[in-house]
């Protein structure tokens, strides 16, 4: 399983916490991070050491010998790294992981662009989970944005539509969020599932367009959709999500 999305995107954050919940005194999870973020008393957590040539790969060789059940690998970096997580979901275990890329689909040729074959990516990945972060309306004293509408909205998510109830509040700024309007952040989430029909395409070595057809065919849906609905909520604005967001192809 991966997860991906840019540096500061709460990637590890979504790992650690899918983590704890799969993490029982029956199963094993072994980490191999850099560096470690949050210490996990539930995990065994390893830090790589460059300086001592022990990165990625040896940290993975090293943990295949302690028989993990789930194995969390910081990131994937190179061919080597993606070469020995794939030999660690080939033989039974359940590996997670995060790259750095735009959107779910790109996760997929980006490995493949590492060199992994596609082959070997249909019989391992499971799925992609790609994720942004913007902030939070003050529930203190977001006010209700009249100058929105919905035609605006849709407009940005073109050719999806925004069903049900529409509320768009905007920013104001109190004491409670110092004047900003915002408090706090929320995930947004593009969850891509490796069904059938996707192996096929990637077996094809298709562009990225083609595989992003496909997924949305799956089921898949876009990480600005994700938070035009938000926006409908009234939980954040169009603005942050225009910011955070890939635009829909």
């Amino acid at each position: 399983m991966l997860v991906t999305g840019p540096t500061g995107s709460g990637k590890t954050t979504t790992l650690y916490s899918t983590l704890r919940r799969l993490a029982t005194d029956e199963v094993n999870v072994s980490t191999v991070e850099d560096p470690i973020e949050m210490i996990e008393p539930a995990f065994n957590q390893t830090q790589v050491q460059p300086q001592l040539d022990f990165g990625f790969t040896e940290g993975l060789r090293a943990l295949m010998r302690q028989d993990p059940d789930i194995i969390m690998v910081g990131e994937i970096r190179d061919l080597k790294t993606a070469e020995m997580a794939v030999q660690a979901a080939l033989t039974g275990h359940m590996v997670f992981s995060t790259l750095h890329t735009n959107d779910a689909p790109s996760a997929i040729t980006r490995a493949m662009e590492l060199g992994v074959p596609p082959y070997l990516i249909n019989a391992t990945v499971l799925g992609v989970l790609a994720q942004r972060l913007v902030r939070t309306l003050c529930p203190q004293c977001k006010a209700k944005d009249e100058s929105a509408t919905r035609a605006d909205l849709e407009a940005v998510v073109k050719p999806w539509k925004i069903n049900g109830g529409y509320r768009p509040y905007k920013a104001v700024g109190c004491v409670d969020c110092r004047m900003t309007g915002f408090m706090g952040r929320m995930g947004l989430y593009e969850l891509l599932t490796v069904s059938e029909a996707f192996k096929d395409r990637v077996n094809q070595q298709p562009s990225i367009d083609a595989l992003r057809r496909q997924a949305v065919a799956d089921g898949m849906r876009p990480l600005r959709l994700a938070g035009a609905l938000r926006v409908a909520e009234g939980l954040t604005t169009l603005d942050e999500v225009l910011l955070a967001t890939p635009p829909v192809d």
